[in-house]
């Protein structure tokens, strides 16, 4: 097969470990071009990731011709320009999570991309992680009956400025579209709607307890999926303690596991307990880029594109539509 040719957008922290060398080291895949509005940090990644081209420009990266595909790892603020720019360019898009500031910015890129016949995929990597695989397999094979419900309780203590006063883009609405909930929360609706399916129905409310930030600091919410699943949650940013559980309960037992950590999946029955333990991988989003090369490479389909990632987007945007 052809070798995928990326180029990165913002070659930022989470390219480092969490997705650049994932396009490295993916068969029939390689990262030929990195780009960063600050030259001498584009350069300098480059040199240390031996990838042969630096920009500090984004459109003359998309315009390169021997970049096949793009990479958009820049805060949620400048996905969609950047994706509207790649779809006309021809050149298919991977954009970060979550999809854009607001699900009305994603129909935005949906439909951009379909108009230039691009295909567009989300950084929704868990999609691709054996840990999680596991997790729909025990659902799907029904270890634990019908499934009736899930909770979800995600929180961390409380994030507030820097010596200089300065505060991470991840809680300025105008970069990341809300605070901490928009940045991971995310992530664990999404996990859910791959395990369970879409979420047809969702309330919630948001506010900020903590006031470092003008952000939500903390989300709340039950939602319904289109199999008739219910679902709770609680994502608080200013709490005592780090926790990030999620428990679905079926018709003959549970399932108890996190989203960001190794911990071992925990499945109770009225006979036993088992546990799975699935550590993940060091370059984590490596299985959903190898899925993305096999999409675009005509053998594969990839889990993670936009219109999925945009019922995320959906749901979140619901959930906070009362604090906004």
């Amino acid at each position: 097969m052809k070798k995928i040719r990326w180029g990165i957008i913002g070659c930022g922290n989470v390219t480092e470990v969490k997705s650049g060398p994932g396009f490295q080291n993916a068969d029939n895949s390689e990262l030929v071009a990195v780009m960063r509005r600050d030259g001498a940090l584009a350069k300098d990644y480059a040199k240390r990731h031996n990838v042969p081209k630096w920009y500090d420009d984004a459109t003359a990266l998309i315009e390169d011709p021997d970049v096949d595909a793009v990479y958009i790892a820049t805060p949620p603020a400048y996905h969609k320009d950047y994706t509207l720019q790649c779809a006309k360019a021809g050149k298919p898009v991977y954009v970060e999570k979550p999809m854009a500031l607001n699900f009305e910015e994603c129909n935005a890129m949906i439909q951009g991309c379909k108009q230039e016949g691009v295909p567009l995929y989300v950084a929704y990597y868990r999609r691709g992680l054996p840990r999680f695989h596991k997790i729909k397999e025990l659902i799907d094979t029904k270890a634990i009956g019908e499934v009736r419900f899930v909770t979800v309780n995600n929180t961390q203590p409380i994030i507030r400025p820097d010596g200089e006063g300065t505060l991470p883009w991840r809680v300025k609405p105008e970069l990341a579209g809300g605070g901490i909930f928009f940045d991971i929360g995310c992530h664990t609706l999404d996990i859910l709607d791959y395990i369970l399916g879409p979420i047809k129905e969702v309330s919630g409310h948001a506010n900020n307890q903590g006031g470092t930030y003008p952000a939500e600091d903390i989300v709340s919410g039950t939602f319904v999926f289109e199999s008739g699943v219910h679902g709770s949650g609680v994502w608080c940013f200013s709490a005592f303690e780090r926790e990030d559980m999620n428990v679905i309960v079926g018709s003959k037992g549970k399932i108890e596991f996190s989203t960001f950590g190794n911990e071992p999946i925990r499945v109770t029955t009225a006979h036993d307990i088992q546990t799975y333990e699935i550590i993940n991988p060091t370059h984590i989003q490596q299985p959903l880029i190898q899925m993305i090369v096999d999409d675009l490479s005509g053998v594969a389909t990839a889990p993670s594109t936009g219109v999925s990632a945009s019922r995320t987007s959906w749901v979140m945007d619901e959930m906070v539509k009362g604090y906004r």
